[in-house]
């Protein structure tokens, strides 16, 4: 059956992005699914390689050709990943917080799937849609352990008009329920969840909460009785809380990554080291392991630009993704 040509173009764009020497045609032919189909004769793989490399250009994506140093020279490609990538694009804070809150409460099945469409599509533009200076609100890339998106609505209500709220708050499945009251400063997300901060006045204390554990919002007091302490960072209190909750297995990861490459590995970094691996600058990143299946994704997702030294549980790990992956493609 052959690969829908869709499909093709994309594996081709991938494996393109995903090297940085040339690719040779015999190589793409052997390798990437889509042009290995049966019975495919050698007249038949040139043209259709050749109609796709139009194309990809006509589409504007920068395919550039060099000579393919292990194989005698022989022609190859490459797509240029800092060509490809879109330049920086930048909205002011009335602009994040109307687009953030409008992926967010937009609650009718065909209208979420098109607002999470357009939030990945801004996102991968390099667009910041979060607003946490404007009205504390950040926008996730997914609507996992959401909540009541009812609930979420009277959160955000409370924050614009700077008034506390009670709720009846569930810590756990084998907890019992109860009724607090917060002082909201912000709403944000973390590893795919969302989170309510503020001050707890039940516990005189500042208190981060699973948005998906609390329902029956409502507003108390008059608006304008809840301040934002001057410097508080809501996005640290609330990694700061959940990382002391799941706590660590004790290990540290050493990874290498690139030059100005892998930024999600790099924000988890407890320490830097520069050093040139495989004649390629970059540095080594030291980590402390809270979830090994978590930090080998972050791994793959970064492609080759990161390589795990240490330790061999993690690499291994890594390496048997990576050997799914080829099958799968193969």
């Amino acid at each position: 059956m052959a690969t829908p040509k869709v499909e093709r173009l994309l594996n081709l764009v991938i494996c393109l992005l995903s090297t940085r020497q040339f690719v040779t045609a015999d190589y793409i032919r052997r390798n990437v699914k889509g042009y290995n189909d049966d019975g495919q004769s050698d007249e038949a793989f040139n043209r259709m390689f050749e109609r796709d490399k139009t194309e990809l250009r006509d589409l504007g994506i920068p395919l550039i050709t060099g000579r393919e140093r292990l194989s005698g020279g022989a022609d190859g490609y490459r797509i240029e990943r800092d060509s490809y990538e879109l330049p920086e694009i930048t909205l002011d804070r009335p602009e994040a917080a109307v687009v953030a809150m409008a992926a967010a409460l937009w609650d009718a099945p065909e209208i979420s799937a098109i607002s999470q469409n357009a939030l990945l599509k801004l996102q991968a533009a390099g667009i910041d849609v979060r607003a946490e200076d404007e009205i504390g609100f950040s926008a996730a890339t997914s609507a996992r352990s959401l909540g009541s998106e009812s609930g979420l609505a009277a959160v955000l209500s409370a924050i614009g008009s700077s008034q506390a709220v009670t709720f009846t708050y569930r810590p756990g499945a084998a907890s019992t329920s109860a009724t607090r009251t917060l002082e909201p400063w912000g709403v944000v997300t973390h590893r795919g969840r969302w989170y309510v901060v503020g001050h707890d006045r039940d516990r005189a204390a500042t208190r981060t909460f699973r948005l998906s554990r609390i329902s029956d919002v409502a507003t108390t007091g008059a608006p304008g009785d809840v301040s934002v302490p001057e410097g508080t960072d809501i996005q640290q209190i609330v990694t700061a809380a959940v990382e002391s909750a799941a706590g660590s297995d004790g290990r540290i990861a050493t990874i290498w990554v690139a030059a100005d490459r892998a930024a999600g590995l790099r924000r988890l970094a407890a320490r830097t080291e520069p050093r040139t691996f495989a004649d390629e600058p970059g540095d080594v990143l030291e980590i402390e392991i809270r979830s090994l299946p978590t930090l080998a994704r972050l791994v793959l997702g970064a492609g080759p630009d990161a390589v795990v030294l240490t330790p061999p549980e993690l690499r291994d790990t890594v390496v048997a993704a990576l050997d799914r992956m080829v099958e799968v493609t193969v």
